[in-house]
């Protein structure tokens, strides 16, 4: 065997030993306490308390459009339009009946004069007296269960009374759907953007760590530790980082919802926590939400180690 050959065999059976008391012992080759490494896990905080809000700000829109969905679908109204001649109360007592006799229907109860007025103050305004004009009146009609209502059947036989007409929402129930697909996407987008971003950065960081390691990676390769073993420490480094990082990021998430909810309940006018309520359903992630966010944080390490290591790879190909 030759020189070359022997000096050869020796870097291997080197490498294999280094790779071998790597395994066994708990010193790491990969400085633990770095400024890329903090760096990192406080960017990866961040992206991750970004993607997490992203994504439970997207959980409440659905949560509130499918109630707000469910809650019009369970409601229609019949409009009776003042007519010269037709005696309004009778109208109604009748389109009342109507209603009630139609299967599916659990109620249907009519709103008063006051009732009526009530709903005209915000475009008109409050003190005024509407005593005179023609108010149509309308009857809120709830549906035990809007598969089984016959709306088609309800419309024929309102149309025996005069100035009646039955509507179900539907246009606004497609505007809501439009409106909460719409917010839904953008949500899934920004964090898609947000994703990338991460991805950007662990390349960035990984790429300035092996080369302020490069010593290490140059002595590694001498004694003929393998491309693979050398990825391998790395990725377990940065690993770590992305659980630290995204278990930090995950709780202020957390907290931020809670802290909204409490915001929303207690500290907001009642007029302005009705809207937002009305908006974001309270601002209740449910299990489904919360199980949703924690999945973020091993979603955000796995993302890291495996760009870590893809980026490592490539790094040392490039050198080799």
């Amino acid at each position: 065997m030759t020189d070359r050959a022997m000096s050869n065999s020796r870097l291997t059976e080197g490498g294999e030993q280094v790779e071998r008391r790597a395994r066994s012992r708990p010193t790491p080759i990969v400085p633990q306490n770095s400024v890329t490494g903090r760096t990192l896990m406080l960017l990866i905080a961040i992206m991750t308390f970004l993607s997490c809000v992203t994504l439970g700000a997207v959980v409440l829109v659905q949560k509130s459009a499918v109630a707000w969905s469910s809650d019009v679908g369970r409601e229609v109204t019949i409009q009776i339009r003042p007519i010269e001649g037709e005696v309004m109360e009778s109208n109604i007592r009748t389109a009342q009946s109507i209603a009630l006799a139609v299967p599916g229907v659990a109620s249907a109860e009519p709103l008063s004069l006051e009732q009526s007025q009530e709903l005209l103050e915000p475009w008109l305004g409050t003190g005024l007296d509407l005593s005179a004009l023609s108010i149509p009146r309308l009857i809120i009609v709830q549906l035990s269960d809007p598969q089984e209502a016959d709306l088609d059947q309800l419309r024929r036989n309102l149309e025996a009374i005069n100035g009646a007409t039955l509507d179900t929402h539907a246009a606004w129930r497609h505007q809501l759907n439009t409106m909460a697909g719409t917010v839904v996407i953008s949500g899934l987008l920004i964090l898609a953007l947000i994703m990338t971003a991460t991805i950007l950065a662990i390349v960035f960081a990984t790429r300035g760590t092996m080369a302020s390691n490069r010593t290490i990676v140059d002595v590694l390769h001498f004694i003929g530790a393998s491309n693979s073993f050398i990825a391998g420490e790395f990725q377990g480094r940065f690993l770590r980082i992305g659980l630290r990082g995204g278990l930090f990021g995950g709780a202020g998430a957390l907290l931020f919802f809670l802290a909204a909810g409490a915001v929303v309940g207690s500290v907001l006018p009642s007029e302005s926590g009705e809207q937002l309520g009305v908006l974001f359903g309270r601002f209740s992630l449910g299990f489904d939400g919360i199980f949703a966010l924690a999945a973020v944080v091993p979603v955000i390490a796995a993302l890291t180690a495996v760009t870590s290591r893809f980026t490592v790879r490539r790094f040392l190909m490039q050198i080799s």
